[in-house]
């Protein structure tokens, strides 16, 4: 079974991998767009269940509370509204217009 046990631990890291890339990413979208890099002037301070913070950390691969904080705050900045978007297209789309390819 020792394959097996080797396996599993690379698609971990291949996935760990792949979180923390996403990361990455979030944070370099965030700078281009101006909203981290520059000076640190707001606080903010809540309350939260010790298992959330660890499991949200873990997840987005970052250590501290900032770097968690930042890329929550990152990704909820930059969301994508493809979906809200798409829904508010609905019935524009005339239902004669022949789709076949």
């Amino acid at each position: 079974m020792p394959r097996a046990k080797s396996g599993r631990i690379k698609a971990d890291q291949a996935v760990s991998t792949v979180r923390r890339n996403r990361t990455d990413l979030i944070m370099s979208e965030a700078k281009n767009a101006g909203l981290v890099g520059g000076p640190k002037d707001a606080v903010i301070r809540g309350r939260v269940s010790t298992a959330l913070v660890k499991a949200a950390k873990k997840r987005a691969g970052v250590r501290t509370d900032t770097e968690l904080l930042e890329v929550a705050l990152s990704n909820l900045a930059l969301a994508d509204d493809f979906g809200d978007k798409f829904l508010k297209r609905k019935g524009t789309v005339d239902p004669d217009l022949d789709l076949e390819l």
